[in-house]
């Protein structure tokens, strides 16, 4: 009987080891494949904030974590599901799939810049201000639909790190890259849309060099939002380009990602100990250039067959964004609003004044 008790211990013993063993080595992928995937992280928690520009601050949060569900849901009920099938069966299909979601984003951020600097970029300005305010849910469907695109870069890149091990590690791993990437990239974008509200609790609750820095954050929040809804666009045409860049590569067309890759070498020849940055941002550069080519071209095809044109009765001449994107109105605000007042302005971030007259501050 104690011969038999201390078999089974034993076994038990054996199998805490295995499982510890496992949960090791799943936490060890999740980490080395995390850490690839870390450029379209930074790419994904820039271009996300825009999209909450113009909602009720009271509705940030919630609206965030929908975004956040929508992302996970994405990651875990359609993009994982489909790359371990095909990894498995049809792996040849991975990168044709990818570089389809790459044009996409060069169009995304390629129509974007049109709307900035094209000829008819003041006619989009004031469209923006005469337009009805951006509802929630459409605004909510648009970033998860763009968040897709990005998620299946991040799992596919994770994939790409993890795949000589077992098809139950990858799936283990590839479900721990899903949940540490959303809270990382989702935490810290709501950590910047809140920014202003933390700077205002710190400068009414504060003294002296606490008030002094809430105050600075509430001064910094329309730089912040301004600066990455620029580094959004420049990271969609960036990510875009760099994989169609990739995958062209694997798909035997090697002719362009090797002209890169020796400039890449020459720029980190020439620039001694800098030259690991160099070379990135050589390859940033020509991805973010491919992009752009790919992405204007598309965008001409879009606006040359698709866009509903003033007189034709359809619209303002602004055809509907493939992200499900709305334009957000330039709303005024009046100090003292309280927590209706809206972000707004030219850069569809308020001014410190603005964000501090909605809590009635105006005298911090």
């Amino acid at each position: 009987m104690s011969a038999g008790l201390a078999a089974l211990l034993d076994d038990i013993s054996v199998l805490a080891r295995a499982a510890a063993a496992s949960v090791d080595d799943v936490a060890a992928g999740a980490g080395r494949a995390s850490v690839k995937a870390v450029g379209v992280v930074v790419d994904d928690t820039a271009v996300t904030p825009r999209y909450v520009q113009g909602i009720k601050p009271e509705r940030e949060l919630p609206m965030i974590r929908r975004i956040a569900l929508g992302s996970l849901r994405n990651k875990i009920l359609f993009i994982l599901p489909v790359i371990m099938l095909l990894s498995q069966f049809v792996d040849w299909l991975l990168t044709p799939i990818l570089m389809v979601g790459g044009c996409y984003l060069c169009f995304e951020g390629a129509e974007k810049l049109w709307e900035a600097v094209g000829p008819n970029r003041h006619e989009h300005k004031a469209a923006a201000a005469t337009a009805p305010p951006a509802d929630e849910k459409t605004l909510t469907s648009g970033a998860i639909r763009t968040d897709f695109i990005l998620s299946a870069e991040i799992m596919v890149i994770s994939l790409n790190e993890v795949s000589n091990e077992p098809f139950v590690s990858r799936l283990l791993i590839l479900i721990a890259v899903a949940f540490l990437i959303t809270a990382v990239v989702y935490g810290t974008v709501a950590l910047i849309v809140k920014m202003d509200d933390i700077g205002l609790r710190l400068a009414r609750s504060g003294a002296g060099g606490v008030a002094s820095f809430g105050r600075g954050l509430v001064r910094a929040m329309p730089i912040v939002l301004s600066v990455l809804s620029t580094v959004g666009i420049a990271a969609m045409l960036w990510v875009g380009g760099h994989i169609l860049l990739v995958g062209l590569k694997d798909l035997g067309a090697s002719w362009l990602y090797d002209h890169v890759h020796h400039w890449e070498e020459d720029v980190h020849d020439a620039l001694g100990g800098f030259g690991g940055v160099g070379a990135w941002l050589t390859n940033t550069a020509a991805s973010a250039v491919l992009g752009l080519i790919v992405g204007g071209i598309i965008t001409a095809i879009v606006l040359r067959f698709f866009h509903k044109h003033d007189d034709d009765g359809h619209g303002a001449g602004k055809h509907p964004h493939a992200a499900g994107e709305t334009v957000t109105p330039a709303v005024a605000t009046t100090p003292g609003s309280g927590s209706g007042a809206t972000r707004a302005g030219a850069s569809g971030a308020p001014t410190a004044e603005e964000t501090a007259g909605r809590e009635g501050t105006d005298g911090l």
